[in-house]
């Protein structure tokens, strides 16, 4: 069976998050979206804690799932997209519990900024590493808490209440907060958690990179490489997923598929397959540039401007690419020996839209995205495995073949910049889009 997990998002006691991310409609779109496993984000928020505890029950062992679910069927939001009912592609979620620490600290002369995700086995240890970290800063004034905490001394803190907990990097290469980030981040795992190293079995390479990239450094060889989300917004989750497969799944065979990575075997009960990415361009720290100035810059362009803005003077924002050239040590295009195999995808209401040439968000948009979802049953059954006649027959032709072309890696990208996502066009500027029949309203 395979298991499709996003490990990283937000609650709606995060900064810049929606307020409808409850656990009631992080489970709905889960299902939408079709991932199975999906990380709870900000349980050492006090608020988001107590809710997690009053609406989760023990599934699997460390795995929770949402108490109410057959009430969850019946809310009139599911209704729109055909939720009711038991569709074979509908999953059952299940949550495992985690949080991402900022910690912002002095070391060896320059400031860091480290975004890391903490995975907890049980709330018994949560509450253990809430009550310690809670001495440190204040929890309850962000879902994702700034403390002024070196990463080792988080891993030292997390470990020792149980060394069953995970310490990931988030988002490894974004330029203000990750391990590797070109303002504040190391050129080294080593660099960063000294002794709690060996702890460290993965990264996460956030929107604006792909395995690919990550596979220049020979010193990430024997380091996983995982995908997730951090989604804000429960319509956001699975833009970026693990695909495991095994005949069982729990928190400890999770970590385990996440430790063994690309070194898995067949004898191991569940293993990481496949993981589907953004096309790293359509992340908003891709290339480097000044969105002030609106320039944006191949690394090499950078490079004869010395890194600084040619129109302002300013320092640009160098981003993932770059970063990732200067510590590289393969050419592009090579890998190491062993490797989890990636495939990258846009999100269907993306790809809806821009073949429409309309937002994502409108009516248009989100008829066909409904549509594809009653017939199909999730989005990743859509995108990833649905036949073109089977799409077509619940949309238009041309949705079908955009899809098919994003399958295929045929498609046109402006690459994001300083904070600007990319843009991404399935069909090319000289392409003709399909016209709807006296306007958008003929769509439904």
């Amino acid at each position: 069976m395979q298991y499709i997990t996003d490990l990283h998002i937000h609650s709606k006691y995060s900064r810049a998050t929606s307020k409808e991310t409850d656990i009631e409609n992080l489970n709905k779109w889960a299902r939408i979206k079709g991932v199975n496993v999906l990380a709870t984000g900000d349980f050492t928020h006090p608020l988001w804690l107590k809710e997690l505890k009053e609406v989760l029950e023990l599934a699997e062992a460390g795995l929770y799932k949402f108490k109410n679910q057959s009430a969850s069927r019946r809310t009139k939001n599911n209704n729109g997209f055909g939720l009711n009912g038991n569709h074979n592609h509908q999953p059952e979620v299940r949550f495992i519990l985690n949080t991402e620490i900022s910690s912002i600290y002095s070391k060896n002369g320059k400031t860091r900024k480290i975004h890391n995700l903490v995975f907890a086995p049980s709330f018994e240890v949560v509450e253990k590493i809430n009550t310690h970290l809670g001495w440190i800063g204040n929890l309850k004034s962000d879902g994702r808490p700034i403390l002024g905490l070196d990463a080792k001394e988080l891993a030292k803190i997390v470990f020792n209440i149980s060394p069953e907990c995970m310490i990931i990097p988030a988002h490894a290469w974004t330029p203000w907060f990750s391990i590797f980030g070109s303002f504040s981040g190391f050129n080294s795992i080593e660099e960063c958690f000294e002794e709690y190293t060996k702890n460290i079995f993965a990264i996460e390479t956030g929107l604006s990179s792909d395995p690919e990239m990550n596979w220049r450094l020979t010193k990430l060889d024997k380091i996983t490489l995982i995908s997730n989300s951090d989604a804000h917004s429960p319509a956001k989750i699975g833009r970026e997923v693990n695909i495991l497969e095994g005949e069982e799944i729990s928190y400890n065979l999770i970590k385990e598929a996440i430790k063994s990575g690309a070194y898995a075997d067949d004898s191991s009960k569940l293993r990481i397959i496949k993981t589907i990415e953004f096309f790293p361009e359509e992340g908003k720290y891709h290339w480097d540039g000044h969105r002030n100035c609106d320039l944006c810059l191949e690394p090499e362009e950078s490079l004869k401007y010395n890194n600084l803005c040619p129109r302002c003077g300013k320092p640009l924002t160098i981003g993932v690419m770059n970063r990732v050239c200067q510590l590289a040590d393969r050419k592009a295009g090579e890998r190491p020996e062993k490797f989890i195999p990636f495939e990258h995808m846009i999100p269907l209401e993306e790809i809806i839209a821009d073949v429409l040439g309309i937002g994502t968000g409108t009516k248009g948009v989100l008829e066909h995205y409904k549509n594809l979802i009653k017939g199909l049953g999730n989005e990743f059954r859509v995108l990833l495995s649905a036949t073109k006649g089977e799409i077509a027959s619940l949309s238009m032709p041309e949705i079908a073949e955009a899809i098919e072309r994003v399958r295929q890696g045929k498609i046109s990208i402006k690459p994001g910049y300083d904070g600007e996502f990319g843009k991404i066009s399935v069909f090319g500027e000289n392409e003709e889009r399909p016209k709807t029949r006296g306007g958008q309203e003929t769509l439904f």
